[in-house]
This record gives C-alpha cells, structure tokens and sequence, in this order.
C-alpha cells in the first residue's frame, strides 16, 4: 500500500449514537482504538481528514441532530480546524460538499474507516469507487452489527462485515488493515521531506 501526500482519511460516522442498544452486537470492539491510531498518524503527517457526520431526518433516530447521539465518540472527535461534512445519506457525497471539498485539495486517494461497514461506509466507498477515487478500507477500523434477512435468518456482525468488505474488494476498493494503513501514512510525505 502506497499513499500519495494528499491521501483523505474519512472517518465516517463514529457518533455516540452507534452505541444505542437498538443496533445490536457488533464485531471489531478494537475498531475505535485503530480509528485514533490513524487520526493521530495522519495529524502527525499533516494529510488531510475529513470527520463525516450523520445528521439523520428519522424520527426517533439516534443520530437526530437534535439528539444526545450526534457528538463524536472520544476516540473521533474531530481537533479544530479538521472538516466536518454533514450527511443525511448513506452516503457521504449525497447532497453534501465532500467531493468539492476533495477536489479543493486535488484528492485522488481515499483512506475509509467508520460505521456500519456495510451501510455508510460502503456506500459511501462504492459512490466514491463509481467518481474515480483510489480507495482504500481499513477492515479493522470499521464495524457491523448483526443483521436480519428477510428469510428471518439471523447474521452474526463478523459474517455481515466480511460480506461488506467482500462486495468493496477488487471492484470499488483495496481491503487493508490498520498496521497496512499506518506504515502508508508514515511515509506519504517523505519523499517531499527529502528534496
């Protein structure tokens, strides 16, 4: 894995509202500890981050701008000056400025993270996959919750994340893990420090 000095870390919908009880159990417990390690490797680097934020318009959703659920989980609270992009969506260039945002800085390359692996964050990859960017998820810095299908079956998260980033590979993006996306973010700058 190769980022360029202009590489995008998303962190896409890491609110307190993932925590209600109504979604479920959920796989990757260590995913918000990966997410921190990236925001700090890519502050230290100075890459660019983009915090997406679900505003949702659902009655009684958790993640109601005028709810206790909106803020960002500790491990993803966004440092002054870092974007901030609203959404209403699944997907996070639906009716919000994140592509003009991205084109502002000459983005190409997308480093994706967050909630639900297979709702927000893979819409939001296969959106981006369809405008072009390079993409890259980081499996273990995104989670799922158990989901139902319509037969009634009950699908345990770890089934349901891996699905999701089974539909992302190879098609919309490349599938990494944590440490892959931290040694690439240590060295997007360096051959710019070397000249």
């Amino acid at each position: 894995m190769r980022l360029p000095c202009d590489a995008a870390l998303l962190v896409i919908d890491v609110q307190e509202a993932i925590d209600d009880p109504r979604w479920g159990p959920r796989n990757n417990p260590g995913a918000e500890a990966v997410i921190a390690e990236l925001l700090a490797a890519w502050r230290a680097e100075r890459l660019p981050i983009y915090h997406i934020r679900h505003d949702s318009t659902e009655p009684g959703s958790p993640y109601r701008p005028d709810g206790p659920g909106r803020g960002f989980k500790p491990a993803a609270r966004p440092l002054a000056g870092e974007t901030i992009i609203g959404k209403s969506t699944a997907s996070a260039f639906v009716d919000t400025s994140l592509e003009e945002a991205l084109d502002e800085i000459g983005a190409t390359t997308l480093v994706a993270c967050g909630v639900l692996t297979n709702n927000s964050v893979e819409a939001t990859v296969r959106h981006g996959g369809d405008l072009g960017y390079r993409i890259f998820v980081v499996a273990d810095a995104c989670w799922a919750v158990d989901k139902r299908d319509l037969s009634g079956r009950l699908w345990p998260a770890a089934d349901v994340h891996a699905l999701s980033l089974a539909n992302l590979h190879g098609e919309y993006a490349e599938v990494v893990d944590g440490a892959a996306a931290l040694r690439a973010a240590a060295l997007a700058n360096a051959r710019r420090r070397r000249r």
